[in-house]
């Protein structure tokens, strides 16, 4: 991919009161999640009760930004004009570490992706903002100097 990310004109997430922990992370290139103290799970996406067992004690943690691709589209026509000069790009399921499963932008690598791909955290500037993006673990590998 050959276009500046950071110059798409993209609308921005919505940020509300329950939301802002994740923004506020993204924006420092971390990712961080909900955890239930109650039963211990993993809670994707922000929400003010546990899924699992209904608790309200909800705590946000950091995620280790590892995950695996479960599914992914190639996105050839975009659903909003700003993403045009991307197109086409990458966006797939990555289910977490951690458990719960999260929609994201899913980087270029060395060759296209596959289902059942190791990913890791890479955050990204898209659109005047950073996102949590990822990319294969064979990428990372082969973007470290030696």
């Amino acid at each position: 991919m050959s276009v500046d990310l950071n110059a798409l004109k993209t609308p921005g997430p919505t940020i509300t009161a329950l939301t802002q922990p994740f923004w506020d992370a993204a924006a420092q290139g971390r990712l961080r999640i909900q955890h239930c103290e109650d039963c211990g799970k993993a809670v994707f996406y922000p929400r003010p009760i546990c899924p699992h067992c209904w608790s309200k004690r909800l705590v946000w943690k950091e995620a280790s930004g590892k995950g695996q691709l479960k599914s992914f589209s190639q996105v050839d026509k975009p659903g909003h004009a700003g993403w045009l000069p991307a197109a086409p790009y990458v966006v797939g399921l990555v289910a977490l570490a951690e458990g719960p499963t999260m929609l994201s932008f899913i980087l270029p690598g060395a060759r296209p992706p596959r289902v059942g791909d190791a990913l890791l955290l890479a955050p990204t500037a898209i659109g005047g903002r950073v996102l949590p993006a990822f990319k294969s673990v064979e990428t990372a590998t082969e973007e470290k100097p030696q």
